[in-house]
């Protein structure tokens, strides 16, 4: 058997102390000479050396892992935030351990305690509203945490997410100067209270109540994506349907399209169809699907960039709060009505 190198064995090679080896591998190299620095590494690369990382970690009371849990990786907003994370942490020496919850806080609680346990330096989190006894112990603790996309009522920690409200009235107010009427509001289960779902679904009435538009209940659906075929079989069986439709997210879009597949609806012809959130087909699909975009990837830098800062500078008095970011609207031809010129 091959006799496991030590830190021993590189300062031999190297003719240094072996604190000072541990400097270097700490990245104290402050008052370390070039030829100091060179024969280190040279050592560590003829002998094949490898950190124990555990117990350096140990020693140094951080790991240099931060945790993700997000709600469903499925969803295209979950994964370009994660891309974004993993670079500012990449970048600055962290390793990220990504944990799918499924909007289930059972499932959430038990990723907690897993990370906690891995004894990761801080939590990145799209929350469910079911955990606030562990959340508000952690605060207390002032573990570094921070949440994406979701407010936690009664929870006060930094959050990023986007301007939902504002999302929705760029939707509404672009069916309306492209003259549909009628629009339809569609999102997955608004049963938890999940704040993309219900801040859209509320600057969806309240734009159309800004315009002097009658709010119609039956054109608001939010429903688990199992039922949603069914509600979307409701809604077009109105005497008076929709001739547009706002998808909430990119899971309602999919059951959208599959319902106007299935029964010859012509999107952009038949009805008008605004999506929020980007998707990668948007471009491609026919006709093109008009969206309203979140800049994913400066939020998911931002969110990293906030956690970091509180792993590092732990006894900062900055107080949470909430960084809200800009949706744009890229408008393609799902939403413009036959005769009406796009500009």
């Amino acid at each position: 058997m091959t006799k496991k190198v030590t830190i021993t064995d590189v300062a031999k090679q190297a003719n240094v102390s072996k604190s000072t080896v541990s400097q270097y591998l700490s990245g104290r190299f402050e008052y370390m000479g070039i030829e100091t620095k060179t024969r280190i590494k040279n050592a560590i690369s003829n002998l094949e050396y490898q950190p124990n990382i555990v117990a350096r970690s140990l020693k140094k009371k951080k790991t240099s892992t931060i945790g993700v849990i997000v709600a469903n990786i499925l969803h295209s907003y979950s994964t370009q935030v994660l891309r974004s994370i993993e670079n500012v942490c990449n970048k600055n020496g962290y390793s990220t351990i990504i944990c799918n919850a499924d909007d289930n806080s059972i499932k959430e609680k038990k990723y907690i305690e897993t990370l906690l346990a891995k004894q990761v330096d801080g939590l990145i989190v799209l929350p469910t509203s079911g955990n606030m006894e562990i959340y508000e112990k952690l605060l207390m603790q002032n573990f570094p945490i921070v949440f994406l996309d979701r407010l936690v009522n009664g929870l006060n920690v930094d959050t990023v997410l986007l301007d939902n409200e504002k999302a929705s009235k760029l939707a509404v107010e672009h069916l309306l100067d492209n003259e549909y009427k009628n629009i339809a509001m569609v999102t997955t289960s608004l049963i938890d209270n999940v704040t993309p779902r219900v801040e859209r679904i509320n600057g969806y009435v309240n734009s159309l109540e800004e315009h002097g538009i009658p709010i119609n209940d039956e054109y608001i659906k939010g429903l688990d994506l199992n039922s949603l075929q069914g509600g979307l079989e409701e809604l077009f069986s109105l005497e008076k349907p929709p001739s547009a439709v706002i998808s909430g997210n990119d899971f309602t879009l999919m059951e959208i399209l599959k319902y106007a597949f299935y029964h010859d609806i012509k999107i952009g012809e038949d009805i008008g169809l605004i999506t929020i959130d980007e998707v990668s087909f948007g471009s491609i699909h026919s006709p093109t699907l008009t969206t309203i975009a979140q800049p994913t990837f400066e939020m998911g830098t931002e969110v990293a960039k906030i956690l970091l800062d509180k792993i590092n500078n732990k006894k900062t008095n900055s107080k949470p709060r909430v960084h809200r970011h800009e949706p744009s609207l890229i408008i393609r031809n799902s939403s413009k009505k036959v005769g009406v010129v796009n500009e």
